[in-house]
């Protein structure tokens, strides 16, 4: 794969640490948006759209993939097509399905949600098992049924942290064994794949679908993929039909995505070490404030006493973060960033840790 160079002609302005979502187009990118081939989606006549499907389902080895305008829209349709109305998925306390998606598929699916902490990393496996309930639990058939397992991969509020294979196999079997699905919110599997040192498609094996973001990391404009097996695409596209998802002219947004793919995974490993620089720089100003230990991708966190107000000063100081918790900061790097940009971005906010109060 050939790395397309990203952008160095940012006008002066912050630092932007708020997300891997705020990426413009690489020059290669919007080259590839200008010369795409394009039909109506909704037909499946929109050749771009096809070419982007397919090579995703090759690149993570399932049998088909749908281009959906996002995340969070991906994650829903993929569920939904394994989940009928009034049964449960079960994720873990903190995930992004769970947290930032609008209660989407209580609200919208007829689908409750159930959490257990630490489900991809600490979580017992036998609690895991014993969370998962079947129809005739005890001969009481008025319980609600668990029809998906889902893990976040990598996980946003654990730092962009990257779960183990065994776990994910682990994991796989759990799921096998008590006859239901497991899904993959894969926005940011590409950083895990990086991370991990394996091939795409070894991370998206043990999953019946995922869902992964094209316009995080890999800095195309919009859209995620569903990837799953034939008996269920049908359904995923009912569902994006159902929420207005079916585009028409959509090539232009599928060839940044197909470039994103072809050009972009292997420049992951750049966001990692800048994630792994910036944390260094932090922590040599506020140990106790950052663990380097803890970056495994492209996020760094950061304790603060009151991160409502230290995102407000870093914003003066041209530095743009966000808040996780009412104590907790994530610093996100990214496509748009270069080395200049961590040092400038280091050197503010290790200004503003080494004033924080000790104490609330």
């Amino acid at each position: 794969m050939t790395i397309d160079a990203p952008p160095r002609d940012r006008p002066d302005g912050p630092i932007d640490l708020r997300s891997d979502t705020v990426t413009r187009p690489t020059p290669g990118m919007r080259e590839a948006m200008a010369r795409a081939e394009v039909g109506d989606d909704h037909y499946g006549e929109d050749p771009s759209v096809r070419a982007l499907e397919e090579y995703a389902a090759d690149l993570l080895g399932h049998e088909t993939a749908v281009f959906v305008p996002s995340g969070t829209m991906g994650n829903f349709v993929a569920l939904r097509a394994s989940a009928p109305v009034g049964t449960e998925i079960i994720a873990d306390t903190e995930a992004h399905i769970v947290t930032y998606e609008m209660g989407g598929l209580a609200a919208l699916g007829g689908v409750q949600t159930r959490t257990l902490p630490g489900l991809a990393d600490t979580a017992d496996p036998a609690a895991v098992r014993a969370a998962i309930r079947a129809h005739d639990i005890g001969g009481n058939y008025n319980m609600v049924r668990t029809s998906v397992l889902a893990v976040e991969n990598t996980h946003a509020r654990g730092g962009g942290r990257a779960v183990p294979q065994a776990r994910l196999d682990l994991l796989a079997g759990i799921a096998q064994d008590a006859g239901i699905v497991l899904h993959c919110d894969g926005a940011r599997l590409w950083n895990a794949a990086v991370a991990r040192g394996v091939e795409p498609r070894r991370l998206a094996a043990p999953f019946t679908t995922l869902s992964v973001c094209l316009s995080k990391g890999l800095g195309a404009p919009v859209g995620s993929l569903v990837v799953c097996d034939a008996g269920r695409e049908a359904a995923v596209r009912e569902w994006r039909r159902r929420l207005g998802g079916a585009m028409r002219q959509a090539g232009v947004l599928a060839a940044a995505g197909l470039h994103a793919l072809r050009h972009h995974l292997d420049r992951l490993a750049e966001d990692h070490l800048r994630a792994a620089d910036l944390a260094a720089l932090l922590a040599d100003a506020a140990p106790n404030r950052v663990d380097p230990k803890l970056v495994e991708t492209n996020m760094v966190l950061v304790e603060v006493t009151d991160a409502g107000r230290f995102a407000r000063q870093a914003a003066q100081a041209g530095v743009l973060i966000g808040a996780i918790s009412p104590t907790t900061l994530r610093l996100v790097t990214h496509l748009d960033l270069d080395d200049g940009d961590i040092r400038r971005a280091g050197s503010a906010l290790a200004t503003l840790l080494r004033a924080e109060p000790t104490t609330p």
